[in-house]
């Protein structure tokens, strides 16, 4: 297939869009935002939106909808967290336990109003939202419980050792780097051969090699700055870990397409045999899970659990999964794209607070960066119909 700039350039518009915001704000900071601490505190301060937006992902994949509990949820689950190992000195990974069951069960309790009730989803995680705040701040009465114990933090906000032990940088960091965009190259080869082996249409050479050459430069130049400073976040790791798994459910199962199936055309999907039902519920089920990861990963970046974590979070996710490529209307989206939509809002809160500009002023240009993604999506599927 012959190289088209034209396409190139429409389908990795968001991607294009998080390298000039990366840039403007390198100019913009005098250079700050490139130090190592700070891309190290990207992915730190950042964790929480690509757990969460992996989740939001596929109930916004079902037909648009959205979870507006989920920061709430957050807080409910660090505050039980919170109060079991801080209060009653309950063993770390007994507490962690608690804490994904009780995620678990809240998805399940939306989920089933959600998928067999059929409430819309507004309104029941709105309800949700509500609850879940006020039930936080009755577990804590308040309160914000601090410290805890180190056995915990130990798994969220320590480096991964370096058995090199090179003075000043990590070599273990950047040797990953260097296996990842390996690793990365040769998926995406062999990917393009089982394609064209099964006589399906595949990406013009030129394009991968361009998309490959930046996404393995930008990993490098990453992973190289995190190794100037203390190596890889474990916190990190667990990201990945989410990312990689989403990722692979989300394009290469069965249950994946449902949820592609369902955003498309929910009737033609339930005549088609497809239990529509289960596939609401299991989104709702699967974003209580990710709430739970994304409460502990707060708590330990906090080391506390107080009345007012996981405020706007959800927003945050919302955010990260529309400018991500991610339809208003359901069926389309990827789990690749919402990481970009996660990085990019990390870039801009990371880059104004290095500039001092007033929250205010951020919360106003995160809200018209997420309005101009959706006008973004809606004009051009509107394009695309009336060509067709």
């Amino acid at each position: 297939m012959k190289f088209n700039v034209k396409d190139f350039l429409r389908k990795y518009t968001m991607v294009i869009a998080l390298v000039i915001v990366f840039i403007l704000f390198c100019g913009l900071t005098n250079g700050r935002l490139l130090y190592a601490q700070n891309m190290s505190n990207l992915m730190l301060q950042n964790g929480y939106v690509l757990v969460l937006a992996c989740g939001m992902l596929l109930c916004i994949l079902t037909g648009g909808n959205i979870d507006l509990s989920v920061g709430s949820v957050v807080c409910f689950v660090a505050a039980v967290g919170g109060k079991m190992m801080v209060l009653n000195n309950m063993n770390p990974y007994l507490t962690m336990l608690v804490m994904l069951i009780t995620g678990i069960a809240i998805g399940a309790w939306q989920g089933f109003w959600i998928a067999y009730v059929r409430i819309p989803p507004f309104i029941v995680t709105l309800a949700g939202m509500l609850a879940f705040r006020g039930l936080s701040n009755v577990v804590l009465q308040g309160q914000t419980l601090a410290p805890m114990p180190d056995s915990y933090l130990a798994l969220f906000n320590n480096y991964i050792p370096d058995p090199f032990g090179k003075e000043g940088f990590n070599v273990t960091c950047f040797v990953v780097g260097i296996i990842v965009c390996v690793v990365y190259v040769l998926l995406v080869l062999k990917n393009r051969a089982d394609r064209a082996k099964k006589g399906y249409s595949v990406e013009a050479f030129g394009g991968a090699a361009i998309k490959m050459v930046l996404i393995c430069a930008v990993i490098l130049a990453f992973m190289f700055r995190l190794a100037q400073y203390k190596g890889i976040p474990n916190s990190l790791v667990w990201v990945v870990v989410i990312i990689a798994i989403y990722t692979y459910i989300a394009s290469k199962t069965t249950t994946g397409r449902y949820f592609y199936a369902v955003g498309g055309n929910e009737k033609a999907t339930k005549l088609s045999g497809i239990n529509t039902n289960k596939v609401y519920f299991l989104a709702y089920l699967n974003m209580g899970l990710l709430a739970a990861i994304a409460g502990m990963v707060t708590m330990a970046r906090l080391n506390s659990a107080n009345p007012q974590a996981g405020t706007n979070f959800e927003m945050d996710a919302i955010g990260s999964c529309f400018i991500g490529g991610a339809s208003a209307y359901g069926g389309t989206g990827t789990v690749p794209g919402v990481i970009i939509g996660a990085l990019l809002m990390g870039v801009l809160n990371l880059g104004m607070s290095i500039m001092g500009i007033d929250q205010n002023i951020q919360k106003v240009v995160k809200g018209l960066v997420l309005l101009a993604a959706v006008i973004f999506d809606v004009v051009s599927k509107r394009k695309s119909f009336i060509v067709k």
